[in-house]
C-alpha cells in the first residue's frame, strides 16, 4: 500500500494541510516575516516589472558589446526620458479632464435624477418594491455621490504612502539589472549536476511566463489605450485622454479588464448623447477586435495557455479574498504554480520512464 500512488498523494496532502496548521498556530514566529515583507513587495514587486518590461532594451544594448554598468545607466536615462514626456505632455491634460469632470458630477447627477422620475411618472407596471427601491436610491443618490467621492479620496491617500514606497523602486532596479543574471548560478551551484539542470530548466519556464505576461499584458494595455484615445477623438467623446488611460490600466487585467474600462466611457458618453453610447461600444469593440486578432497573438503568444473560463474563476476568487491586488496578480500567479506543477510532473513521468526503460 506505501508504494500506491493515491496513497502517496493522500500522504503529502496531509503533511500540506498539517504544515499549515502548524504555521497558523506558531503565527507569532512569523508575524515579523510577513511584516517585512509586506514592507519590501511594493518595490520589489514594482521593480520586478520594470525589470521585464526594461530587460530587451539591456539585451539589445548588450548585444552591442556596452559595458553592463553603463547599459543600465542608458536603461535608467530612457526611463526617465520616458518620465518627462509622460509629466509634461499626457499628466496636465489628463489632470484637467479629471477636474472638468468632477465639476460636471453635480449635472450629471440631476440629469440621472430627472431621467429617473420621468421614466417612473410613464410607467405603470412597475411593482412596487421596484418602485421604492428607485425613490430610495433617488433621494440619496447625492449621499451615493458623496460617499464614493470619499472613498476615492481616501484611496487617494493611500496613493500618496504608496507613492512613498515607489521611492525605492529605482534602487531595487538598479541590482536587479546589475545581479540578475548571477540568481540562477548562486541558487543552483549547492545541487548536484543533475538536479541543478532541472533547477535551471524550471526557473527559465517560470522566466518565461513572467516575461510573456508582463511585457505582453502591458504592450498589449498600451496599444489597446492608443486605439480607444483615437476611436474617442474620432467621435468626440468628451475626456478622451482620461477615459483612454483608464481602459488602459483596466485592460490589464485579462479578460475581465475590457468590459471595465469601458463603463466610465459609457456613462460620459450618456450624458452627452444616448446616440454617443453605440458609437461608445463600437470603439470598443473594434480595439477589442484588433486587440486580440492581431496584437495579442503576435506579443503574447501562447505561452500562458490560460481558459478563458479559468481566468474569469480565478480572477472572481481572487478579487473576493484579496480586492484589487487579487484581481491584478491573480493570473500571473497562477501561471507560474501552473508551470511549476507541470514542470515537477514531467519531470515525475521523465524519472519514472527511465526507471521502467532500466528495469526492462
Amino acid at each position: 500500500m506505501f508504494d500506491k500512488r493515491w496513497f502517496q498523494t493522500l500522504v503529502f496532502f496531509i503533511l500540506v494541510f498539517l504544515l499549515i496548521l502548524l504555521i497558523s498556530a506558531t503565527n507569532f514566529i512569523f508575524d515579523p516575516v510577513f511584516k517585512y515583507v509586506g514592507a519590501v513587495a511594493i518595490p520589489f514587486i514594482g521593480a520586478g516589472i520594470l525589470y521585464y518590461l526594461t530587460k530587451p532594451l539591456m539585451e539589445l544594448f548588450m548585444r552591442y558589446k556596452i559595458n553592463h554598468s553603463i547599459s543600465i545607466l542608458l536603461v535608467f536615462l530612457v526611463l526617465i526620458f520616458v518620465g518627462f514626456i509622460v509629466t509634461m505632455y499626457i499628466v496636465p491634460i489628463a489632470q484637467r479632464q479629471i477636474v472638468n469632470l468632477a465639476n460636471n458630477i453635480p449635472k450629471m447627477v440631476d440629469w440621472a435624477q430627472e431621467i429617473i422620475t420621468y421614466w417612473q411618472a410613464n410607467q405603470t407596471l412597475i411593482p412596487e418594491e421596484v418602485d421604492n427601491a428607485i425613490n430610495n436610491f433617488t433621494e440619496n443618490l447625492q449621499s451615493h455621490i458623496e460617499a464614493v467621492l470619499n472613498y476615492l479620496f481616501g484611496f487617494i491617500g493611500q496613493l500618496i504612502s504608496f507613492i512613498f514606497a515607489l521611492v525605492l523602486i529605482p534602487f531595487f532596479l538598479f541590482f536587479m539589472l546589475k545581479d540578475g543574471d548571477k540568481f540562477v548560478p548562486f541558487i543552483t551551484k549547492i545541487f548536484s549536476k543533475k538536479k541543478a539542470a532541472n533547477l535551471r530548466s524550471l526557473l527559465r519556464k517560470m522566466d518565461d511566463v513572467l516575461t510573456s505576461f508582463i511585457q505582453g499584458q502591458l504592450i498589449v494595455s498600451f496599444c489597446v489605450g492608443i486605439l480607444l484615445f483615437i476611436g474617442y477623438l474620432i467621435i468626440d467623446l468628451p475626456y478622451s485622454l482620461t477615459l483612454a488611460i483608464f481602459g488602459m490600466v483596466m485592460n490589464v487585467i485579462p479578460f475581465v479588464g475590457p468590459f471595465l474600462s469601458v463603463i466610465p466611457a459609457l456613462i460620459v458618453g450618456a450624458f452627452q448623447d444616448p446616440m454617443m453610447i453605440v458609437w461608445v461600444a463600437l470603439v470598443m469593440v473594434i480595439a477589442q477586435q484588433i486587440e486580440s486578432n492581431f496584437i495579442s497573438p503576435n506579443v503574447m503568444g501562447r505561452v500562458l495557455a490560460l481558459h478563458p473560463l479559468t481566468v474569469i474563476t480565478i480572477i472572481l476568487a481572487a478579487g473576493s479574498i484579496a480586492g484589487f491586488l487579487g484581481i491584478l496578480f491573480a493570473v500571473p500567479i497562477y501561471a507560474l504554480v501552473k508551470s511549476i506543477i507541470v514542470h515537477f510532473y514531467e519531470t515525475y513521468t521523465d524519472s519514472k520512464k527511465d526507471r521502467d526503460d532500466a528495469l526492462i
